[in-house]
């Protein structure tokens, strides 16, 4: 395991790989608050319940019944 710190200077890896893992928790949370689940901060939007109660399901359309 000591050889490969020998490629790779120890500095500018670590520096690298907490760059990648911060901005990809960044993306992570972006992502979560961008859905009505996950939004921790304004919570779920009001029209995503109006919307769910305005769905009615399709009639068959061989008979034209539900």
């Amino acid at each position: 395991m000591w050889r490969i710190w020998l490629l790779f200077d120890p500095r500018r890896t670590l520096v690298a790989l907490f760059t990648f893992l911060f901005v990809l928790a960044l993306l992570i949370h972006f992502i979560l608050l961008s859905t009505d689940r996950f939004n921790w901060l304004e919570g779920p939007r009001a029209n995503a319940a109006a919307a769910a109660g305005q769905m009615s399901p399709v009639p068959d359309a061989q008979t034209g019944t539900q």
